[in-house]
């Protein structure tokens, strides 16, 4: 079974075979954790990116699928880009958050990612909650069996990293 730890702080400082990167669709940079993995991992991510768009995503990512490049500068080997879903008031997309923690966890081992880190998918600019983003990394991850050893997850502010403990003792 894959442990799984909570850290506070900067996700680019955390060395780890593989770091999950909450991007947007176009693979190509944005804010937030994305603006902050491509702008640690140098040119190298971003240069990556557009080859994948360039040859295997013409359209971009679809959000819950997952991909990864290398890591260029950060203190890991690959980058797993993942997009998570836009939250909704209307519409139940929780399926496809949890997708983006699935998958992006399968691509690790499929990569032989010993240690991932994870940040909070989609509770950023996408407007989840979260309370309940942190509830669906934890269920989903612990519900995807691999051969990753430890999943790191990484809470940018002290909010998140209590709503990740939360998760952790409820899930």
């Amino acid at each position: 079974m894959t442990a799984l730890d909570i850290a506070h702080g900067d996700i680019t400082t955390i060395a780890v075979d593989a770091i999950v990167n909450a991007a947007n669709s176009s693979l190509l940079g944005g804010g937030g954790v994305d603006g902050a993995i491509h702008s640690a991992g140098g040119p190298e991510v971003l240069e990556a990116c557009r080859e994948l768009r360039a040859t295997q995503l013409p359209d971009g990512l679809t959000p819950g699928r997952a991909v990864a490049t290398t890591a260029g500068r950060l203190p890991a080997r690959w980058v797993i880009h993942t997009v998570g879903p836009v939250w909704s008031r209307n519409e139940d997309r929780s399926h496809i958050l949890e997708a983006a923690y699935r998958n992006s966890l399968l691509v690790a081992h499929d990569l032989g990612a010993r240690t991932v880190s994870f940040p909070l998918i989609s509770a950023g600019i996408y407007g989840w909650p979260v309370d309940d983003a942190a509830l669906r990394a934890v269920t989903a991850l612990r519900g995807t069996q691999t051969s990753v050893e430890t999943v790191v997850l990484v809470g940018y502010d002290l909010a998140a990293v209590d709503a990740l403990r939360r998760a952790v003792a409820q899930a």
